[in-house]
């Protein structure tokens, strides 16, 4: 990674930073030229303006997208604001191991090394389905499909250290532990909510078991809750489910529903976990408005993480040991 614990503007103790700060306030003095970056989920929302700003910051930018057609236009649009961005889109469709493995094996033809990979894209509250692969949607598609692109591209980020994994999760993940004897709803009545959840909680979990394996080779990882931001993430909430929501969140911890926030405020978490040299020596955390913060006590148990990680493997049919 070119510079991006270096602080050329001599603030490197930036307590200022809290759940209003944006992308560009996160990046200030923080120099990307060099250093290569993948973003899932980069066409629209947090992925896109989380690409723009590390574009803007110097960085070569692989945005991984679903559509070529968006891609085009999420490309368009960044270099609306950065005429010199060097970005490039890569297709991916996280609910097929065979396409996360096609585009391991396109990334990896580009550059032999990655710098941050920021696993960003997600989908919320489906109506129930299964991936190409037959694994419920949302587990499939927010923990699987990661989990695998993430392995497959180690090779390249170990080969950047030191270099950065940051894993979009949500304080949804209080929703739900893994459901260990049925992640798949095989054999139980499908909850969207409680889905989420699990696959929030197996996004915090990869992290920590991440960080555990590739730590002492300068590889950290982070798992981020970016807040609660209006985004394409939410097509597929009813009124029913808002109303169902904000009861769940009305009975939980906090009380409700935090306040809304912009999606440069929203993405500000991920890219301040990607570059800010207050969190050189940390690793295996949960950060929400550019600090770290508390996670439920499951989801950062080291015995369930090492367990989500066995099982995710036998799941997708592969195992890793970079050697």
């Amino acid at each position: 990674m070119s510079n991006p614990t270096g602080d050329p503007t001599g603030n490197a103790d930036r307590t200022d930073l809290g759940e209003h700060a944006t992308t560009d306030e996160v990046l200030a003095g923080i120099d990307l030229r060099g250093s290569t970056a993948v973003v899932t989920g980069a066409s629209t929302g947090l992925g896109l303006e989380t690409a723009r700003a590390l574009a803007a910051a110097g960085g070569r930018v692989v945005l991984a997208v679903r559509d070529d057609a968006k891609g085009g236009a999420a490309l368009a649009s960044i270099r609306e604001t950065v005429p010199d961005a060097a970005i490039e889109t890569a297709i991916v469709d996280l609910g097929s191991l065979t396409s996360v493995r096609e585009f391991a094996d396109d990334v990896l033809a580009r550059t032999s090394t990655i710098d941050i990979l920021i696993n960003n894209a997600g989908v919320m509250y489906t109506p129930f389905g299964r991936t190409a692969d037959g694994f419920e949607m949302q587990f499939g598609t927010n923990h699987l499909g990661h989990f695998l692109l993430t392995n497959l591209l180690v090779p390249a980020v170990l080969a950047a250290a030191p270099a950065r994994i940051v894993n979009l999760s949500s304080g949804g993940h209080r929703g739900s532990d893994i459901i260990w004897d049925d992640p798949n709803y095989e054999r139980r009545p499908y909850d969207k909510f409680e889905s989420y959840g699990q696959s929030k909680t197996a996004n915090i979990l990869f992290t920590v078991e991440l960080d555990q394996r590739l730590m002492s080779r300068g590889v950290r990882s982070y798992a981020v809750h970016p807040g609660m931001i209006s985004t394409e993430l939410g097509r597929h909430m009813t009124r029913d489910d808002m109303q169902a929501l904000l009861a769940r969140a009305k009975s939980g911890p906090s009380g409700g529903l935090p306040a809304r926030k912009s999606i440069p405020a929203g993405a500000a978490t991920s890219v301040w976990a990607a570059t800010a040299p207050e969190l050189a020596d940390v690793g295996g955390v949960y950060l929400a408005d550019c600090q770290i913060a508390e996670a439920s006590d499951y989801a950062l148990d080291t015995a369930s993480a090492s367990r989500l990680w066995a099982m995710s493997e036998a799941m997708v049919g592969q195992t890793f040991d970079w050697g």
